[in-house]
């Protein structure tokens, strides 16, 4: 995600990661990239406010299927 030009850390001991959402709300976010790349995020804003600016992905998919979604988030970053 960092070689796309948006910011991500590395996760720590979970298997999760955490995306800063460049320019919109968390919702905004994570509703765009599900009608347009067909990706499921979480809003961080569900998280309570300090989650708001974040979307979390869960990385819980076969690598290949997190290759393929990275490949559709390029196209619409």
């Amino acid at each position: 995600m960092n070689e796309l030009g948006l910011s991500c850390e590395k996760p720590r001991a979970t298997f999760y990661v955490w995306l800063e959402v460049p320019n919109r709300s968390s919702l905004a976010f994570a509703n765009m990239l599900l009608e347009k790349a067909g990706i499921v995020c979480t809003p961080g804003i569900g998280f309570g406010k300090y989650g708001e600016g974040f979307v979390r992905f869960a990385l819980t998919q076969p690598v290949e299927r997190i290759r393929d979604a990275l490949e559709r988030l390029e196209k619409v970053v």
